[in-house]
């Protein structure tokens, strides 16, 4: 039964108290106490109310959400409304009861935010990592409610954490720029200098390597902490983005939340001006289907990062019983990442996209997640056996004679 609907319950019985309590014998010659509480037939649970002990369990109550979006709010085109397409598919799908809220410019109301929302919802979703100390403390005050946290991780006995393999989608988009660019200058731009957006720099980077290492990366971040306005900034979006056109990029990435809108409408003003089109890459979202239709045949792909299927299937598990809080992955192998085809910019190297997807699956490459490290690439022995031949001649590598307790071996001496 949901916190609404108890709530709800709660009122009714203290009401129909109150009524019992106060009526006499002539109760039903007095027209006021039947008609002064018309709520108390308009309600659907009225009729139950007073007789709860008799009335058989009422049907299941369609699971109340609370999502609180990361700074930006709803409407960035990205991540934040790609939790919200989540949060409608259950309201659509499920019959769930929904609500949403955003922080302020600062974000230093997230608390309050958390409190308000678990004070009348079964399950809460903070959007961004940014929750994650606010989130344990407010989870250990509501034991009973569930809460789920995107890109953070909270160790508590009610919180879902989920996070994806940013990197892993980075690196297909990677390859798309890496094999689309014209003159090998490719673009990244970061909101915000933090571990999580450095995955998207590392696999993208990686990702454009493999397939034309000739090709320069140019990065540049927004802000950096406790500065988050990189991930709100549309106009130094834009600006970077003009910056790394004028050096001879004729694609730029970015993982940069709202400010990715400048990067969009400084592809479309270059293109025209220059008479020499360049690209943007998205992000989170197909952005091709997000952006204002005029600057859309400057998207060449987005970066799928798939936060609506975290939230709805978050929701669905509340509703079924099936919470489970702790870790939860959502990489390549489950198409928890991916890339964007919308536009048709793509189609004829989808097959190429298609082989590295295959080859991170089944572990053949290893995709880093810290800017400046190399893709771990599997040599194919093309179904060949080796044989590995080892001399035991030598005394074991490593051991401890029980008389002395001191550590010998080969490898000790040769070193």
């Amino acid at each position: 039964m949901s916190k609404r609907f108890t709530r709800l319950l709660a009122v009714m019985l203290g009401f129909a108290l109150v009524v019992s309590a106060c009526g006499t014998d002539d109760e039903a010659a007095a027209p006021a106490a039947t008609t002064a509480a018309p709520t108390a037939t308009a309600a659907p649970t009225a009729t139950a109310a007073p007789a709860v002990t008799e009335a058989p369990e009422p049907p299941a109550e369609p699971v109340s959400v609370g999502l609180v979006f990361d700074i930006g709010g709803r409407g960035d085109g990205g991540f934040n409304d790609s939790a919200y397409v989540g949060l409608e598919r259950a309201q659509n799908e499920l019959g769930a009861i929904i609500s949403d809220a955003s922080p302020n410019s600062d974000g230093s109301n997230r608390a309050e935010l958390l409190r308000l929302s678990a004070d009348v919802n079964d399950l809460v979703i903070g959007v961004g990592f940014l929750f994650a100390d606010t989130m344990t403390e407010v989870a250990a005050e509501y034991p009973d409610t569930s809460f789920g946290i995107i890109d953070g991780w909270v160790e508590a006995p009610n919180v879902a954490s989920m996070g994806f393999a940013e990197h892993e989608g980075s690196f297909l988009v990677g390859v798309a720029a890496g094999l689309k660019t014209a003159v090998d200058t490719i673009g990244f731009i970061g909101g915000v200098d933090i571990g999580l957006i450095g995955k998207f720099e590392a696999g993208f980077v990686a990702g454009v390597a493999a397939t034309n290492p000739d090709a320069v990366v140019i990065v540049e971040y927004i802000s950096a902490p406790p500065d988050f306005s990189g991930f709100n900034a549309p106009d130094r979006g834009r600006e970077i983005a003009l910056s790394m056109f004028d050096k001879g990029a004729d694609i730029v990435y970015h993982a940069a939340g709202g400010s990715g809108a400048g990067l969009f409408e400084a592809a479309k003003s270059f293109s025209e001006d220059s008479g020499s089109k360049v690209w943007a890459i998205g992000v989170d979202q197909d952005q091709y289907t997000t952006a204002d239709e005029a600057v859309r045949e400057y998207i060449l792909t987005s970066m799928l990062k798939q936060v609506q299927v975290a939230v709805f299937n978050t929701i669905r598990a509340v509703g079924e019983g099936t919470f489970q809080a702790g870790g939860q992955s959502f990489d390549l192998s489950v198409d928890g990442v991916g890339y964007a085809t919308t536009g048709g910019f793509i189609d004829d190297i989808v097959g190429d996209l298609e082989d590295f997807k295959a080859k991170i699956v089944n572990k053949s490459i290893a995709v880093p997640t810290e800017p400046g490290e190399r893709a771990v690439v599997l040599p194919d022995l093309g179904g060949r056996v080796v044989t590995i031949a080892v001399d035991n001649a030598y005394l074991p590598f490593a051991y401890i004679p029980a008389d002395t307790g001191v550590a010998m071996g080969w490898d000790y001496d040769a070193m």
